[in-house]
């Protein structure tokens, strides 16, 4: 199987699973979820836990960011490498606007790492939750049509790998 009937396949299982395009309450959740993966979200959620927490929740806060720093990086260092084309649509404007490329997918890989993390350092009630979240961040993504499964494959193992080497290296 050459890359181009790889490509070809990867687009036709997206399109599959995309919904963007259909109004309702499934649609209203995946782009819910699909946001929930957003840098900002969890950057202003984070930079609050760290002015108002205890101690504790300040170290874990500074894990999170860093690790969401580095993982951008990454991300973004490949994306300009690859520059895969983004799924045409409409959804997603501003992913569409500022980062035109899909390949890896950031908030897959955002997602992962935050599971991989939070699986080791967070409390305990959470790891049932960011298991189940991580995933449905990457479906979404490609059901609101910014990524292909691919991208979001991508993205999640590298989000393995950043999260799990981040743990490796400081904790």
């Amino acid at each position: 199987m050459n890359i181009k009937t790889l490509l070809e396949t990867d687009n036709r299982w997206s399109s599959k699973l995309r919904i963007a395009e259909n109004p309702g309450p499934l649609r209203n959740l995946a782009a819910l979820v699909a946001h929930s993966g957003d840098s900002w979200f969890w950057g202003i959620g984070l930079g609050i836990v760290f002015l108002t927490g205890n101690p504790e929740s300040k170290v874990w806060a500074i894990h999170l960011l860093g690790s969401i720093t580095i993982t951008a990086i990454v991300v973004l260092s490949i994306k300009l490498l690859v520059r895969r084309q983004r799924p045409e649509g409409d959804w997603g404007a501003i992913y569409r606007n500022t980062d035109p490329h899909s390949f890896p997918s950031g908030h897959a890989a955002r997602s992962v790492m935050l599971a991989t993390l939070i699986t080791v350092l967070g409390p305990l009630w959470s790891i049932p939750i960011i298991i189940l979240w991580a995933p449905l961040v990457a479906l979404a993504r490609v059901a609101m049509g910014v990524h292909y499964i691919s991208d979001v494959l991508a993205g999640g193992l590298l989000g393995l790998i950043t999260g799990s080497t981040w743990l490796v290296l400081f904790t």
